[in-house]
């Protein structure tokens, strides 16, 4: 009976012999599946997309072509907006009434009164066209950018591709102080060491002279995977990225759909609407123990008195944020017609937003940190192309399908990341806050002054901190 069993024993040992092994290979195999799934980084689909007018065409490549572009003026275009300036009808402020009720008419009347005087568009022209412009179309529309290279290399020294994205209601223009500063820094007072960059501003669609998307539905990552392939198209295969207002969220998204071809993304302004458990219990304990949630003692300053600064100040600031997100071409009527109009609506934001001081002031503090040239060149832009109304629509696009903006928050930034938290901004955002969506924090600066607008107000201290970080990137 025994010798009978011996070829069962044998015929059975043979089988574990190939059982055993596979069976092993199969659990080690989904062990190491699971744990590289469970390190893997999510990213956003980049898909594809057709925003110009019509269907998009069955056949036929797309025009590649980066074609120069030259911003021109008429004088019937100038006389048809002094002809607008001259037709404006005011209402007198109420007394003693400053900025709270929105942009003063006294003020407003000597804004005016320059703009038809002394203001001149074809100086400003020649100013805007001092850099290189460019178009090329991308997903059925035309795309607006300009690419400014440094005009000395110093030995040895690498140049960084930086691709820079306004927000609203600002533009590629706001960006001009801080070109030169980037490109050539030793010219600047820059230091010596500092790395040099050339730089890229696009205007986002829909805004300046970027055509307007003609299908509904372009949201920010729309504009990601559009300025994607225009890198891609310049021939960068791998960039820097810095934005801040609707800038910051493209740019972040950018991160999030190609983190490979991000080497990384400087923000000087971090959407973070979530109110989870955890930040209720940091926003409650904050106030009284601040080094026991993360805060610091300057979070603290920025951040309380909480309902003050984070509900009833932004409540007040972001009415104009409701009408964009729900029927933005209907105010925007009233935008595009009238220059007037156009200005307090614009230069409005740029008093709050860059101090929320401002708001006591009868001229809302404006000429403290622009010149009127400045600010009106910026409105000009808005005005010639009449992009007030498609710029608007941004705001519904975005918000009507992710109302918090943090839809794209739950897929986390693993690129290195700057973060320039300047203390007039609207909203602050302490880094303990930010690293839950950002998750390589390279550096985390607190400003010494500046607001909404970093790049218009404080170009010299926007430039170093960038310096800085993307320094910090290239020893990791």
């Amino acid at each position: 009976q025994t010798i009978l069993c011996l070829p069962r024993s044998f015929e059975y040992s043979q089988k574990n012999a190939v059982l055993v092994p596979v069976a092993a290979l199969g659990v080690g195999g989904m062990l190491v599946y699971w744990l590289r799934s469970r390190h893997k980084i999510k990213t956003i689909e980049m898909g594809d997309g057709w925003w110009g007018s019509g269907e998009r065409p069955l056949k036929g490549k797309e025009d590649e072509s980066i074609r120069p572009f030259k911003i021109e003026t008429s004088d019937k275009e100038i006389e048809d907006l002094h002809s607008r300036l001259d037709r404006a009808r005011y209402t007198p402020p109420l007394e003693g009434a400053a900025f709270h009720y929105g942009f003063n008419s006294d003020y407003l009347r000597k804004v005016v009164a320059y703009w038809r005087n002394q203001f001149d568009w074809h100086k400003q022209v020649d100013l805007l066209n001092k850099y290189p412009h460019f178009q090329t179309t991308i997903e059925g529309i035309d795309i607006h950018f300009i690419h400014v290279k440094p005009p000395y290399i110093p030995h040895g020294r690498a140049v960084q591709p930086l691709l820079m994205v306004h927000g609203w209601p600002g533009s590629f223009y706001e960006f001009y102080k801080i070109i030169p500063l980037l490109t050539d820094p030793a010219r600047h007072g820059m230091n010596e060491d500092d790395v040099v960059f050339e730089v890229i501003c696009p205007s986002i669609p829909g805004y300046g002279f970027s055509e307007a998307p003609h299908q509904k539905g372009f949201d920010s990552l729309a504009a990601a995977r559009i300025f994607h392939k225009l890198m891609n198209r310049l021939g960068f295969k791998e960039y820097y990225l810095q934005g801040g207002d609707w800038g910051s969220q493209i740019t972040t998204n950018m991160a999030q759909m190609l983190p490979k071809s991000v080497k990384g993304l400087h923000l000087n302004l971090v959407f973070d609407s979530r109110l989870g458990l955890r930040k209720m219990i940091s926003v409650m304990l904050g106030a009284y123990l601040p080094w026991l949630v993360g805060l610091s003692r300057e979070d603290v300053r920025r951040t309380y008195p909480f309902m003050q600064k984070n509900i009833y100040d932004l409540l007040r600031e972001s009415g104009y944020l409701h009408i964009q997100a729900t029927k933005p071409d209907t105010a925007g009527c009233g935008l595009n017609d009238s220059p007037v109009g156009l200005a307090a609506y614009i230069l409005e934001k740029f008093s709050t937003w860059t101090d929320k001081s401002f708001l006591h002031k009868a001229d809302g503090g404006l000429e403290s940190k622009y010149s009127l040239d400045e600010l009106l060149t910026n409105v000009m832009i808005y005005w010639v192309t009449a992009s007030i109304v498609s710029s608007m629509r941004f705001y519904k696009e975005n918000i009507s399908k992710d109302p918090g903006l943090s839809a794209h928050a739950r897929v986390g930034v693993h690129v290195p990341t700057g973060i320039a938290a300047f203390p007039q901004e609207i909203a602050h955002t302490p880094h303990t806050w930010a690293k839950k969506i950002f998750k390589n924090i390279v550096t985390y600066s607190y400003m010494p002054r500046g607001g909404h607008f970093a790049a218009f107000e404080e170009p010299k201290l926007l430039a170093q901190d960038i310096m800085h970080f993307v320094r910090k990137v290239e020893k990791l």
